[in-house]
């Protein structure tokens, strides 16, 4: 579809829905807003992916959680649920859920009644429960909760009212409640559940999803757009546009160019050689703050020659970390020097133990008999915030590479094939990277580099150390932030000492916006949200 067509397609769309808004209701200026988006989501189920680009068109736009997580206070806040309490042993929790939470209607559900425990029960124990008739319904697995082994933290969930439950764990988690305000602990409808069954068609529910979030899913085109409808009955404060739609352009520059046009008033992950343009229209602002995130490149260390620390250690000191971050980030991000981002409340300066010495790598090598080598590195096909640009990452490190005598061979699909061969694991290395969902510091670890996490699509480097597991389990067994901060200290010496993966940037959060676009909030974590957005001067578009 040519760039003028789909401009079309989508000022059709906002002015179709502005006709039926004008029809029904009051006669006034009904509002949309077009978001230029990187790519395709691979669900629309958020339970079933760990994929930016899934969660931004998912998780804050078409579901609700039992608690969300605030960044300007740091704390846990109601959402679905209006209060929760734990037991004294810290192995119960308790919570109340809001009255009169009502689930989407569409052409192909029409819900009889709001949001009870029931839906809770179903969202959760789908994943935790083998046997649960829509368990396997998902061929990706459950790969967040599965990296965290949630089934094993959870004992039982019991409904104790339509208004309240009960999560029962195995052993005391500090990390639990932040786990449950992730973007992935999104609560399902039960009764569509029971209905799509019924009607043998169990895998709609991941497709054609229904939710209680601030707007409901109208129509998917791959490769072209998202349409959204706000929900009219929508718990919380109501969106301030009638119409949302994620327009799927790839291209950084192609969406830059929409921005400045004005056919998107919110343009997706700007590439950092962008912004001098940006400077050049008054119209257009740029947001940034510091990102929880971090981007790295991961060794597949269940297959040779990456299975020997002496070779992902000679492969870490051959690369210029500093020249990548002048080159892809030009000032948009931090040096990594472990896992962890400064904007942790667990960071800990340290200086680089794998500092850039092509030296100190070809004699790695030598020690480890290793000669004539050639790599993949398999490189993200679609810009991300923790990295703008996979491939010309790629590209740097297969010239650092060079150096010390290493061919290296670039892979990358469109994102679709890309994510889908990746999960089968048959790569040596690969660049790609980690958005926090909260500001706990296990969800660095634990998703990624844990014992579990190997076993799921998080897992990059296939790597499992029981030392490791340890020191994050005794890390989720306390509450004193000092002495978890200890812990995961001594997590990043252990990433350290046997490099699974090097952590090669920190990058600030950016969004372009047009000014006319108001109350956006830039959180460092979780997907993007439009349900408080709004703007000025009438329709943003």
């Amino acid at each position: 579809m040519s760039v003028l067509i789909k401009r079309l397609c989508l000022t059709t769309a906002v002015a179709c829905m502005g006709c039926i808004l004008v029809a029904c209701g009051p006669q006034r200026v009904p509002s949309g807003l077009v978001y230029c988006s990187e790519g395709n989501p691979e669900s629309f189920n958020p339970q079933l992916v760990t994929s930016g680009t899934t969660i931004d068109a998912t998780s804050h736009q078409i579901y609700s959680r039992l608690v969300d997580y605030d960044a300007a206070s740091g704390q846990i806040v109601p959402a679905l649920a209006t209060r929760w309490h734990m037991s004294k042993d810290g192995l119960s929790y308790y919570f109340t859920l809001r009255h009169d939470v009502q689930f989407h209607q569409t052409s192909r559900f029409m819900p009889s009644r709001p949001m009870t425990a029931d839906d809770v029960l179903f969202s959760f124990n789908r994943i935790i429960d083998t046997q649960h008739p829509y368990h396997k319904i998902s061929r990706t697995g459950y790969p967040f909760f599965q990296s965290i082994s949630f089934a094993e933290q959870i004992s039982s969930i019991e409904k104790i009212s339509d208004d309240r439950l009960v999560f029962h764990l195995n052993h005391k988690d500090a990390s639990f409640l932040s786990n449950l305000a992730t973007d992935f602990a999104v609560i399902l409808s039960a009764e569509y559940a029971e209905q799509l069954l019924a009607a043998g068609h169990p895998a709609d529910l991941d497709q054609y999803a229904i939710g209680t979030g601030p707007f409901k899913l109208v129509q998917y085109v791959k490769n072209e757009y998202i349409r959204y409808r706000k929900h009219p009955d929508y718990w919380g404060e109501m969106p301030k546009i009638d119409m949302l739609v994620f327009d799927i352009t790839s291209k950084s520059t192609v969406r830059l160019a929409k921005l400045i046009t004005g056919d998107c008033s919110v343009s997706a992950l700007p590439k950092a050689g962008e912004l001098s343009v940006v400077q050049q229209h008054p119209d257009i602002m740029l947001e940034s703050q510091p990102g929880l995130n971090v981007a790295f490149w991961a060794f597949n260390t269940q297959k040779a020659p990456f299975n020997d620390v002496r070779v992902r250690r000679a492969l870490a000191h051959a690369i210029d970390k500093k020249n990548i971050l002048r080159a892809v980030y030009q000032d948009t991000a931090v040096e990594a020097t472990g896992i962890l981002p400064p904007a942790s409340w667990a960071y800990e300066h340290n200086a680089d133990l794998i500092a850039y010495d092509p030296q100190k790598a070809k004699a790695l090598l030598n020690e480890a008999g290793i000669e004539n080598l050639s790599i993949d590195i398999w490189a993200m096909p679609v810009a991300r915030i923790y990295n703008p640009n996979a491939l010309k990452t790629a590209e740097l490190i297969q010239s650092d590479l060079a150096n010390i005598g290493v061919r290296v061979n670039i892979i990358s699909y469109d994102w679709s094939v890309f994510s889908q061969k990746l999960s089968e694991s048959n790569y040596d290395s690969v660049l790609i990277g980690w958005t926090a969902d909260n500001s706990d510091p296990d969800n660095f670890f634990t998703p990624l580099l844990s014992c579990s996490s190997a076993h799921t699509q998080n897992n990059r480097a296939r790597w499992c150390h029981p030392g490791l597991d340890a020191v994050l389990t005794q890390a989720r067994t306390v509450t004193s932030r000092l002495e978890r901060r200890y812990l995961y200290q001594q997590a990043e010496a252990i990433l350290a000492d046997q490099l699974p993966m090097v952590s090669l940037a920190h990058a600030k959060r950016m969004v372009l916006k047009r000014k006319n676009v108001t109350e956006t909030q830039l959180m460092p974590f979780g997907g993007i949200a439009f349900g408080g957005i709004g703007h000025e001067n009438g329709e943003a578009r």
